[in-house]
């Protein structure tokens, strides 16, 4: 394919290192010159004057097209990553679960079945263990070794359909030690919730409050310290995902004073919103997912978090449902489908709220958008930094532009916006994925099939 030059001028480069006015050359899809008053001749100019030109967004934690609890996710690979491209995030790394009793390649088929010719932005994927045994651990190697699939994903909950017990976690752990990959956890204490939830119901409590009345902060400290612990006694480098609480952050603290690095992530929602959205009779079903969202003090952990250094990646855990699947749980908030809509607004939001609020510097959003994805799950430099010889994955962004998010203008396929009416200060304005543009003038130019499959290495983050 003949990829179109593209020089863009004048714009403040913003990477997790650097800050600075300069042109951008763009030619065969790769960044190929950055400097003061470039003088290349190219296909198409773009004047970024006053606008912030970042690396392209990288959110390693979507789940498109995704079987749960009778139902699907109701974004595919085409309508997930088109709007993740909208909101200025270039490559997206799904999860694939592999179906108790099955093989990890049978899910691996699957998945690609899914995503080929559909995916409009880049993509990878996790593979989420289900089942570990001696056929699996074999599986795994061939993952990390031949298929850039370098990461696995483990749950400590949902006991009979994805969870593994600490037996099989450990034997996993050594496994990926060996072979230099990665483990990922969701870091709940499944017994205790599946107790907490039959209570609940034999007391008739059916609403959307006891989704997260019955996950206390308890069941997700509990489990991430003894993830650690797994971790430490493995010799294993682990990532914990969608981080909610303090009790969970402490954990990790916990695990640094013996010179021990976890990887953490946390997301948008629990950032930005509290508990009490769970008040308002089923309207809060808007926001059932697990982890459940937290209190006040828990956003201020992990704002702190941020800039400390011990939550290093901001995701979404995009993982929508329309309206009527999700009142598929009207009378039983145990079958209330998980997930919210979140992967179009994750950039936008985490500026708004964090940069502009003086929360975290602009260069601390680059590292936790972009860069840390890249590097933690092995994808740098090719993604996550502008640079010469990097993937041209390139937003530029205007940070005074307000606008509002609503169900009405945004482009995920979900009939409604857990951030209907939040107003947002800084837009995404023109998105290029390895120097085509993808979006400009609130339209996308990419058809489905544009997007590429990421073969990634081992992590390159410095422990």
């Amino acid at each position: 394919m003949c990829l179109m030059s593209v020089l863009i001028q004048n714009g403040r480069i913003v990477t997790a290192a650097e800050d600075y006015i300069a042109d951008l050359y763009i030619e065969n899809g790769k960044i190929s010159a950055i400097g003061a008053n470039l003088e290349y001749k190219a296909d198409k100019v773009i004047d970024a004057s006053g606008k912030l030109v970042f690396p392209g967004g990288i959110d390693p934690h979507v789940h498109l097209d995704m079987p749960f609890m009778g139902t699907y996710s109701s974004d595919d690979y085409e309508t997930g990553t088109r709007a993740a491209l909208f909101g200025g995030t270039t490559t997206v790394i799904d999860f694939i679960l592999q179906t108790q009793g099955d093989s990890l390649r049978n899910a691996l088929t699957t998945w690609q079945e899914k995503s080929k010719g559909k995916a409009i932005g880049d993509y990878s994927y996790h593979m989420a263990v289900t089942d570990f045994n001696d056929d699996v651990a074999k599986e795994v190697v061939e993952f990390i070794e031949e298929e850039g699939i370098t990461s696995f994903k483990t749950f400590m909950a949902y006991k009979g359909a994805l969870m593994i017990d600490d037996g099989q976690m450990v034997q996993l752990m050594k496994v990926v030690k060996k072979h230099g990959g990665l483990v990922t956890v969701h870091a709940t204490n499944g017994d205790m919730i599946d107790s907490l939830i039959a209570k609940h119901l034999s007391e008739g409590k059916t609403a959307p409050l006891y989704h997260y009345l019955s996950q206390p902060e308890v069941t997700e400290s509990e489990a991430s310290a003894r993830f650690t612990d797994m971790l430490h006694y493995t010799g294993c480098t682990g990532y914990i995902v969608h981080m909610t609480c303090e009790g969970a952050l402490n954990a990790v603290q916990r695990a640094g004073l013996r010179n021990q690095k976890i990887f953490v992530e946390t997301c948008p929602q629990y950032l930005l919103v509290d508990a009490s959205v769970y008040e308002d009779d089923f309207e809060g079903a808007k926001w059932v997912m697990s982890p459940p969202i937290r209190e006040k003090k828990d956003q201020k952990a992990l704002w702190a978090g941020l800039q400390q250094g011990l939550v290093n990646v901001i995701g979404t855990d995009h993982c929508p449902f329309i309206w009527e699947q999700k009142k598929m749980g009207k009378d039983d908030f145990s079958k209330i489908p998980n997930g919210h809509p979140a992967i179009e607004h994750r950039m936008e939001l985490i500026f708004s709220e964090g940069v502009k609020k003086g929360k975290i510097s602009l260069s601390k959003f680059v590292e936790v958008t972009a860069t840390n994805p890249a590097k933690i799950f092995g994808m740098y430099p090719q993604k996550g930094t502008l640079a010469v010889g990097t993937d041209a994955d390139v937003i530029i962004f205007d940070p005074e532009k307000e606008h509002v998010i609503s169900k009405d203008t945004h482009h995920m396929n979900v009939d409604y916006s857990s951030y209907e009416g939040w107003k947002v200060t800084g837009k995404t304005e023109t998105v290029l994925l390895r120097g085509q543009i993808a979006i400009e003038n609130e339209e996308c130019y990419l058809k489905p099939g544009s997007g590429q499959f990421v073969k990634r290495g081992k992590t390159s983050y410095v422990i």
